[in-house]
């Protein structure tokens, strides 16, 4: 295909999008298209004549709803990329209220968003006179880029929060822990702690406070927040604490060892952090110092021998 060949296409597509985009903004204020007929309307009112979805036999017209549509792409994409599971696990550790088909459908528009940056990019290209075949798989490409950042945002945002409650768990423990040995209760102490603090692990137990306030067991609600958040140090913690509170067992204990245990925990991710740094440290001295020292070394007597001099 020849350079002005390629140009006249750019410029077909850039005209094409501008009269799509104006057609679309004058359907914007026709009718809304897909309205539900006078049969579906009624249906609701009459459902012993029809059947349990409001919808009369014979008359079962889909109408065409571009949420449902959405809704539909969006749900084949999320079985394209995998299941939902980790998409659940990723949003409840970052406290993020959305479902997996919320965050797969605004992935999605993220990735179509990316193909249309890509489109322009190419139309851009090609006006400028750069033609090549390598253009075509531009627009995928920046779609996958921004579906696969999209992800890993989440997953970022979700690490990030779960640093943070692990970072809080000892002092929330040793709180807790001189509340009860004060004299108050499980439920006060964990509504003195929640009132007081101001982290993400103070926020999930106002939660447990107001989850026991409106008629829920304690127990029950500690093991719902375990297997929401799947934190291992916090999910050993609550399944010691709920064990103890079943047994009769002095909690204020059982809280002290927790929260030597999760210190200790914190001092392990901390070496190893260290650790990782020190090789990140070592990236630049072997490829920017070493062969900097290398070549101050060398270069002279390579410059000397050249000249015959020695």
């Amino acid at each position: 295909m020849t350079p002005v060949v390629m140009t006249d296409a750019a410029l077909a597509v850039v005209l094409g999008g501008a009269l799509g985009l104006g057609i679309c903004l004058l359907l914007t204020l026709s009718p809304r298209w897909g309205a539900p007929t006078l049969a579906r309307r009624i249906a609701p009112y009459l459902r012993d004549i029809t059947d349990p979805r409001g919808i009369t036999p014979g008359h079962a017209v889909r109408a065409i709803d571009p949420r449902s549509l959405w809704s539909a792409a969006a749900a084949r994409a999320g079985h394209a990329m995998g299941g939902s599971l980790s998409i659940d696990r990723r949003l409840r550790q970052a406290g993020r209220v959305t479902d997996a088909a919320s965050f797969r459908a605004r992935q999605l528009g993220w990735a179509v968003v990316g193909v249309a940056v890509g489109g322009v990019a190419v139309v851009l290209l090609v006006l400028a006179g750069r033609v090549s075949g390598a253009l075509v798989l531009l627009p995928p490409l920046i779609g996958l880029a921004a579906a696969a950042l999209y992800d890993f945002a989440l997953s970022r945002a979700a690490n990030a929060r779960i640093a943070r409650i692990e970072e809080e768990l000892p002092t929330v423990l040793e709180f807790l822990a001189l509340c009860l040995a004060a004299g108050e209760g499980i439920l006060d102490s964990l509504r003195r702690v929640s009132q007081v603090g101001a982290g993400e692990l103070t926020a999930e137990l106002r939660g447990i406070v107001l989850a026991v306030g409106t008629g829920s067991p304690l127990s029950e609600s500690l093991t719902t927040l375990s297997t929401r958040l799947d934190i291992p140090a916090l999910s050993r913690t609550i399944d010691q604490l709920v064990a103890a509170i079943d047994r009769g067992a002095p909690l204020a204990h059982v809280l002290h060892s927790q929260a030597l245990d999760a210190r200790e925990d914190a001092k392990r991710r901390l070496i190893e952090r260290a650790g990782r740094k020190e090789i990140y440290m070592l990236v630049p001295l072997v490829f920017l110092i070493l062969p900097l020292s290398i070549l101050f070394a060398v270069f002279p007597g390579v410059f000397m021998l050249r000249l015959g001099i020695g």
